[in-house]
């Protein structure tokens, strides 16, 4: 632990000897990532939250609401089951996202209500039949991945 800074001595010249303290031992030489640039910094725009938003990406934390993000979640699910290579996986992703929507139904929210019902599987089926037809697409249908 470091010591206090001792009264009378300019706060920044403190500071600069505890820094020059911990690189002479040596405490900076086996830091992850030394002498390369923070990969999230160089392919964007500087955004002064950045450190904040891999935190909280590290950590498994969503900004939105449970029910926003489960919102958000359904709508992703919906779209991929319509991109699915077959009906048995369209039915699987439909059928899993319908147990958290039907789950968050049950129990009060934290936030703003849902919004939402569960997905009828046999119309995003019919759904997915037809886009597929539209496209020229057949294979998949009888239920293989």
């Amino acid at each position: 632990m470091t010591e206090r800074k001792p009264p009378g001595v300019p706060f920044e010249s403190w500071v600069d000897k505890q820094i020059r303290d911990a690189e002479r031992r040596g405490e900076f030489a086996q830091l992850p990532g030394t002498g390369q640039p923070l990969p999230e910094i160089t392919d964007t725009a500087y955004d002064e939250l950045w450190w904040i938003k891999r935190k909280m990406a590290r950590e498994g934390l969503s900004v939105l609401p449970p029910a926003l993000a489960l919102r958000k979640e359904a709508e992703d699910a919906l779209a991929a089951a319509y991109a699915a290579p077959s009906e048995r996986l369209v039915r699987k992703i439909v059928t899993d996202v319908n147990v958290k929507l039907r789950d968050m139904m049950f129990k009060p929210p934290p936030g703003p209500p849902l919004g939402m019902q569960p997905y009828d599987v046999e119309a995003v089926v019919r759904e997915w039949r037809e886009r597929r037809a539209a496209a020229g697409t057949t294979d998949g249908a009888d239920g293989a991945p």
